[in-house]
């Protein structure tokens, strides 16, 4: 028992481990070990950093971006010579008993520490198991309050050890108010569409609701629609027309918002269309025509036009290792790499430490110090696990993100 854990927490946070035993199964896919230590020698010197992902399946766009980034990462880090990293990345299709058996695989191979998952539903399945085996994990895109709290209805049991690079979704919700009501222009008619069987949709769209009351923004429709639904929008699409929404706000991942877009376009809709962090990956979805993503805005910690020198070097970087312009996923995953990385040399700890005791020496750390990253600068964490920093708005032009302001 992790009486860390206890201390924070309280009871209501041991019971919730009773929902760690998620059942295992084959992995989906082939998993993926990487490592940039470059011999046997270096990786017996290196810190071994686990994560899993999608790599495969309707989300791999964002498993792969936080792949692609944390290799960068960790090959930029090694080849500095003083921390090292091997990088042990495992698909886990987005699911979360493949996320816990990517976990059993990842903690058989001596993980030490790690960057959780990619999405928010593996991560809360296994957040319990790093909890309980004391590990240390930095999720960059796992958003959903659940992946940091055992009782998220209580706000309760948070465990401690696990923290987020990305904003929480109850935080995106109310960013994305604050937002609006700073820029009316954008649309005074606002309508929601979200996705209410999913935590990261649903987490977003009730802090905006209640945010959007106290800021009185005017929410003339709302409408929903679950897993077995998201093909066909067009009752949804028709009932905020009819309503006069001229700014449609979707919290929810760029797959079903490809759609929405597209029949949108097939009825001469055209509100301006507003998401979140889960929109960025649009313009590289297979199959979807990207001109329809025109004057889409989001809100993200990361834009991949920025001029300062870090960010300039990592958008080249990945570009020449995958053709494509990095998303906000890729950005996170990178950031993490690097913050894990000077947490460990500021905790002065060593590869020949267990993963508990490495734990034990990063928590204090990572609740006190101060990283600045590509995707914001005077980043810290709360001891429940969430970080703060600013969000920036990007509009989509001509193919590709660009800041706003």
């Amino acid at each position: 028992m992790n009486y860390r854990r206890l201390l924070k927490g309280g009871l209501a946070a041991v019971t919730a481990l009773a929902m760690a035993a998620c059942s295992s199964g084959s992995p989906s896919g082939s998993s993926d070990s990487s490592s940039a230590s470059g011999s046997s020698d270096a990786a017996a010197a290196a810190f071994k950093l686990g994560a899993s992902g999608p790599t495969t399946g309707g989300a791999a766009v964002y498993g792969n971006a936080v792949k692609n980034a944390a290799e960068i990462a960790v090959e930029e880090i090694n080849a500095k010579g003083g921390i090292q990293f091997e990088l042990n990345f495992q698909d886990d299709a987005h699911d979360p008993e493949k996320a816990d058996t990517a976990y059993g695989v990842l903690k058989d191979w001596g993980m030490q520490v790690s960057m959780l998952t990619v999405t928010s539903a593996p991560g809360q399945a296994v957040a319990p198991r790093y909890d309980e085996d004391n590990i240390l994990a930095v999720t960059p895109s796992g958003s959903s309050l659940a992946v940091i709290y055992a009782d998220t209805t209580n706000m309760t049991g948070a465990y401690g050890n696990v923290f987020q690079m990305c904003f929480t979704d109850p935080n995106q919700g109310t960013a994305s108010a604050d937002y609006l009501a700073a820029h009316k222009d954008l649309g005074d008619k606002i309508g929601i569409l979200y996705k209410n069987d999913d935590n990261y949709s649903t987490g977003i769209y009730e802090k905006f609701v209640e945010e959007a009351a106290v800021k009185g923004l005017d929410i003339v429709y709302e409408g929903s629609f679950t897993s077995d639904s998201e093909t066909d929008f067009t009752v949804q699409l028709s009932q905020a027309q009819e309503a006069g929404v001229n700014l449609l706000f979707l919290p929810i991942y760029y797959d079903p918002a490809s759609l929405i877009l597209t029949q949108a376009n097939s009825m001469d809709y055209a509100p301006t269309f507003f998401g979140c962090d889960g929109m960025d990956g649009i313009l590289s979805l297979e199959g979807f025509n990207a001109e329809l993503a025109e004057g889409l805005y989001m809100l993200t910690p990361f834009s991949a036009d920025a001029t300062d020198e870090k960010t300039v070097n990592f958008v080249k970087k990945y570009q020449d290792k995958t053709g494509e312009t990095p998303n906000q996923f890729a950005a996170d995953a990178y950031d993490v790499v690097y913050a894990l990385a000077q947490a460990l040399e500021e905790a002065g700890a060593t590869p020949d430490m267990s993963a508990s005791d490495i734990c034990d020496l990063l928590v204090p750390v990572f609740t006190s110090m101060t990283f600045d990253g590509i995707t914001g600068e005077g980043m810290t964490w709360a001891e429940t696990g969430e970080v703060s920093k600013s969000p920036t708005a990007v509009i989509i032009e001509n193919g590709v993100y660009v800041g706003v302001e």
